[in-house]
């Protein structure tokens, strides 16, 4: 039987990520993709986006595959995991939290009209802009997962109302949550600033498209920091062009990396980040990873369980 971890990302990352999981339990055995040694010997793979799933139907006594981040709509592409071996994801403070400043940044942004006073000063022009008013600009979430979820607090803490979407019903105080295709015909008219923060599912791939566009007010805003896939590229530069959306911040692409000559490299009204809205920290995360490995060895129940049938 195997008793071997393996780590499969950028190779810059895999020391990091073996040292957190060492000093926790030494007595680990790591092994960083492509230096698997013998597929038999591999019990657990903690990947990110760069590994192919087909690989992992080499390892016979694979028990347990962790995805090295939030999302796992990676671990879900065609092959997808082997049959029968669970998929776990992170929950991890530090991730939330770094997602959470991310949409804060940009909701600020756009909230600050930072965009129209930094054209200002590119044309040295000293002229004060309306004050904002935050109870005055409802921003509305699209999923209301642990990073969803800790977004629309944080903006409601800021004074901002805040409604949340989800495929099921939610209640979360003080946050106005709406669920299903009525809920978000609903919550669309009214958001000022629209946040996704969704799973990529076949649901939900391709959803922020020209039907939901139109249906945002006039001079909206956009910020995805999920996955690429929910955004149709074409419609929101089309928005944008046209002066119905007023701008947008986008963290993640479908490709990565974004190709020298995508549009939305020299849009004036786009804001790009390299997919480093909320980055994984392997000290902060290793400690679930290590218990979802005894777990896994123990034959109990493994923490953050991705339902595979739901896609997250």
């Amino acid at each position: 039987m195997g008793n071997a971890v393996l780590l499969a990302t950028r190779a810059e990352a895999m020391s990091e990520w073996a040292e957190a999981l060492r000093a926790l339990d030494p007595s680990l055995e790591i092994r960083c993709f492509p230096d698997v040694g013998d597929p038999a010997g591999i019990e657990a793979a903690v990947v990110w986006t760069e590994h192919d799933m087909a690989e992992l139907r080499r390892y016979p006594n694979l028990k347990l595959i962790v995805s090295m981040g939030a999302g796992v709509d990676h671990l879900l592409r065609p092959p997808g995991p082997p049959p029968g071996v669970p998929v776990a994801r992170l929950v991890d403070a530090r991730l939330t939290q770094g997602m959470t400043e991310w949409v804060l940044l940009n909701v600020l942004r756009f909230h600050r009209q930072d965009p129209e006073y930094r054209a200002q000063q590119a044309a040295r022009i000293w002229r004060e802009l309306p004050a904002p008013d935050a109870a005055a600009r409802r921003i509305g979430i699209l999923g209301l997962g642990a990073l969803g979820t800790a977004a629309a607090r944080a903006l409601s803490g800021l004074g901002f109302p805040v409604t949340g979407w989800s495929r099921r019903p939610k209640a979360i105080a003080g946050i106005e949550c709406r669920h299903g295709a009525d809920g978000l015909a609903a919550m669309l008219p009214r958001t000022a600033i629209l946040v996704c923060l969704l799973p990529l599912t076949p649901a939900t791939r391709g959803l922020i498209n020209a039907d939901l566009l139109r249906a945002l007010p006039r001079g909206a805003y956009v910020i995805n920091g999920a996955r690429g896939g929910h955004v149709v590229d074409a419609d929101l530069l089309r928005a944008l062009d046209e002066g119905h959306i007023a701008g947008a911040a986008l963290d993640v692409f479908e490709p990565e990396p974004l190709p020298p000559d995508h549009p939305y490299w020299s849009h004036p009204r786009v804001f790009i980040t390299p997919h480093a809205a909320s980055i994984t920290i392997p000290r902060s995360a290793a400690p679930q990873v290590v218990e979802n490995i005894h777990r896994a060895r123990a034959g109990r129940p493994l923490l953050n369980l991705v339902d595979l049938a739901a896609g997250y």
